[in-house]
């Protein structure tokens, strides 16, 4: 009644593969590699808006990229961040890349700072490299530095205090 010959049946075949994948290692190790490997890559979530009627007064940090429209009263901090043609920011603006379209005012540090030609800076510019497109409106100073992005690099010595009163 029962032999070797009906265990290569499709029907036994069938059987043994119901049972759970915790019941049997063998089998569930490949199909785990399998579908590890055919896990697609995270995608880059999009940046954040901030609409043009929007007022923000306050500091935002972010590892992510950012749009701005509106106003913000406060520092920003972002991978990418793109200043709006209506946009205003009263702050210091911190960014791997930095593209001014609108205004402003307070200083810029980023390892790509670009000025198009409808921007308006009033602050200082430290970066790594720079362009300022043809009829961009800037008052300040540029300093290029290799790490723009660290407050501590500083080129210039930093002032000494004087221990006498």
């Amino acid at each position: 009644m029962f032999s070797k010959s009906k265990i290569n049946e499709p029907g036994a075949k069938q059987a043994e593969s119901d049972t759970p994948a915790s019941a049997s290692s063998a089998p569930a190790t490949p199909k785990q590699t399998e579908y590890k490997a055919s896990t697609p890559p995270k995608a880059k979530p999009p940046a954040s808006v901030l609409s043009s009627d929007l007022h923000v007064t306050g500091n935002m940090k972010t590892t992510g990229d950012i749009q701005v429209e509106g106003t913000v009263e406060g520092d920003i901090r972002a991978h990418l961040l793109t200043i709006g043609e209506t946009a205003t920011i009263k702050g210091e603006v911190v960014a791997d890349d930095v593209v001014v379209n609108g205004r402003i005012v307070g200083r810029v540090r980023g390892l790509k700072v670009r000025l198009t030609s409808t921007a308006r800076v009033e602050g200082d510019i430290i970066h790594k490299t720079i362009a300022i497109e043809s009829g961009a409106h800037f008052e300040g100073s540029v300093q290029r530095q290799d790490d723009p992005l660290n407050p501590g690099a500083k080129s210039t010595p930093a002032a000494k205090p004087n221990p006498a009163s």
